[in-house]
């Protein structure tokens, strides 16, 4: 029942290329199996490398812990786009000293901070995830009846695209994804196809056209995310998750038949990183504000078009009053 999420490309992806200092080679992305951080063998020198997710929300945490290990620590900040199931990998390897933002990985977490101990929990970074089903609000308002699934195959009609043929469209994000949505339509017995935009940053552009059109429009969506802040949307309700229903995906992920979890978003460290006792590992360890601090950093840059760094000074010039608690005690 994780989320796993990766590819952002197009105006986001600009904007977020200024805080990536080592993403893609000429063959792709990097393999972090195979490299290290540039600046681990300059001897004496302070550097961190940091696992960057793709989606923006991630990208916010890793921009703000950027700047402040750089200007108030004075270290050297690798930051390594990589999918999410290697980053544990290189994370256990040392070859990335910390993800701050992990959705559930059980598998991973067993393996690496259970069994081996080569990662160590960091705790939560202050931010709740949650998945879902949405639709506009000008729609819901309209039809209230809409955010009950139940009620979804009267309106499959309305949903139709030349993706979805004779169903109703369920937009989904980057086929990469690992969601349950293709079996919650077939167990609910839904009359839509699941469509991938491709990423993150095509489904957005794609709601901003539907909300544009005033179009009825169903999404996999996920908060925090700060286009909720441009386009209302609504949830619609699942089947209740419950915790066996859980058990029984994890089983078997065709037999998923509920809601997704509201997942508390975690830190993970090396845990050699985090025994180092080094003012970085301090900082991180201390990292922590809200849904609406993520989204303030990540619509400036998804949607103002700022950089990544750009993005983080902006954000630390007006919330000394947040982040001087994460520094070290002298």
């Amino acid at each position: 029942m994780s989320r796993k999420r990766t590819t952002i490309v197009g105006t986001a992806a600009l904007a977020v290329t200024a805080a990536l200092s080592l993403s893609l080679s000429a063959c792709g992305k990097a393999d972090m199996t195979k490299q290290s951080s540039p600046f681990a063998a300059a001897e004496g020198s302070k550097s961190v490398t940091l696992s960057v997710q793709t989606w923006v929300g991630a990208q916010a945490n890793v921009a703000v812990a950027k700047y402040l290990l750089e200007h108030e620590l004075g270290y050297h900040v690798d930051t390594v786009q990589v999918d999410e199931i290697p980053a544990w990998d290189a994370l256990s390897q040392g070859r990335v000293d910390a993800i701050l933002e992990d959705w559930g990985h059980p598998d991973q977490e067993q393996r690496y901070v259970k069994d081996k101990k080569t990662i160590t929990a960091g705790g939560g970074n202050g931010v709740t995830g949650h998945i879902g089903w949405y639709v506009p609000k000008y729609w819901a308002d309209a039809h209230p009846e809409v955010t009950n699934w139940k009620n979804l195959n009267k309106f499959a009609d309305q949903l139709r695209t030349p993706e979805s043929g004779n169903k109703g469209q369920l937009m989904d994000g980057s086929p990469s994804y690992v969601t349950n949505d293709k079996a919650l339509v077939k167990n609910l017995d839904l009359n839509y196809e699941v469509v991938f935009a491709g990423s993150e940053a095509a489904q957005i552009t794609q709601i901003q056209q539907f909300a544009k059109e005033k179009k009825p429009f169903l999404t996999y969506w996920y908060e925090p995310q700060w286009l909720f802040n441009q386009v209302p949307m609504v949830e619609v309700e699942l089947p209740k998750y419950t915790d066996a229903c859980a058990e029984k995906g994890t089983k078997d992920p065709q037999s998923i038949d509920c809601a997704y979890p509201t997942t508390p978003l975690q830190k993970y460290f090396n845990t050699d990183f985090a025994k180092s006792g080094t003012s970085a590992a301090a900082l991180l360890k201390n990292f922590k504000w809200t849904k609406d601090a993520q989204n303030e950093v990540s619509e400036s840059i998804a949607s103002e078009g700022l950089s990544a760094d750009e993005a983080a000074k902006r954000w630390v010039h007006k919330h000394p009053d947040v982040w001087k608690a994460w520094l070290p005690k002298k």
